[in-house]
């Protein structure tokens, strides 16, 4: 088999379970937390700090707004949701906690893993509160996954993707500033994802460099809970490179966090095969670029 100086025929995976295995728990217990305290809620909540950049708790302006806010949020399944915070919105069209349900049923359709449904939600909270750093995550994270060479609106998606990217990493530097407890946690894996997204958008598009610079980011901030996606397109980025020992340990992390997605285990291993392969020739995997 040829594939000394070859370059890697990137293959990529559908759409993962959007934070399946970064921090779907670690954001829904985040945001639970993050209300509980913006009502005033128990001690145990009050321990995760609320962002710097919140200054007030969201104000429910009768006891009725409060009470049907509290129906709607207590609902579970995502249509559920969704149809509780649409109806919520129409009746109190005015009402600061509008937001607070389209980001539970963002939430929702996350754990349903429905990304177009949950981009849709994430647009409507972005619409009410521009700087939301997990919804800025979530539309880069989905266009990303999403983006294709044949994709019609390829320049639309990379250019949403550059901005809601580079907007969510600053939202939550400035948002999660406190270094201790769950705040730091949620801003880092915010930020791994903001940064994974931006090199995934570089690697489909041909920017080699740039996407292994913003994949290496992502890894080094996820370093307490890995994800084996960014792994393996930092692999394909530094395959690209020709940085064939950096990507064949690259990929050697991407298998071992893969197992629980069939799909990427098999890409992964078809990667890794054309590694250790390049590792066997006769140029045993040398890079011709600096390390």
């Amino acid at each position: 088999m040829e594939v000394a100086g070859a370059r890697s025929t990137a293959r990529f995976p559908g759409c993962r379970p959007v934070f399946a295995r970064m921090a779907l728990c670690l954001v829904a217990l985040i945001f639970s937390l993050f209300l509980m305290t913006a009502w005033g809620g128990s001690a145990t909540a009050q321990s995760v700090p609320p962002p710097d950049s919140v200054t007030r708790r969201p104000l429910a302006r009768s006891e009725q707004e409060r009470t049907d806010f509290n129906t709607a949020y207590a609902l579970t399944g995502a249509a559920r949701e969704e149809a509780a915070a649409i109806d919520f919105s129409n009746k109190y069209p005015t009402s600061e906690l509008r937001r607070y349900l389209y980001s539970s049923a963002m939430l929702q359709y996350q754990k349903e893993n429905n990304p177009a449904k949950m981009l849709a939600m994430s647009e409507r909270v972005l619409a009410l509160d521009p700087d939301n750093p997990l919804a800025l995550v979530l539309t880069a994270t989905v266009l990303a996954d999403s983006l294709g060479d044949r994709d019609r609106d390829k320049d639309k998606k990379t250019s949403t993707i550059k901005h809601n990217a580079s907007r969510a990493i600053q939202a939550a530097e400035a948002g999660y500033s406190d270094p201790s407890g769950g705040a730091a946690a949620y801003k880092t894996t915010l930020q791994s994802m903001a940064y994974s997204a931006l090199g995934i958008m570089k690697l489909k598009t041909g920017d080699d460099a740039g996407a292994e610079k913003d994949l290496k980011m992502a890894t080094e901030l996820a370093k307490f809970r890995p994800d084996g996606h960014t792994w393996y397109h930092l692999a394909l980025a530094q395959d690209h490179r020709k940085k064939y020992a950096a990507a064949f340990s690259s990929i050697q992390q991407a298998l071992q966090l893969a197992s629980s997605d069939p799909e990427l285990q098999k890409l992964a291993e078809v990667e890794h095969e054309r590694l250790a392969a390049l590792a066997r020739g006769p140029r045993n995997g040398a890079s011709t670029e600096s390390q």
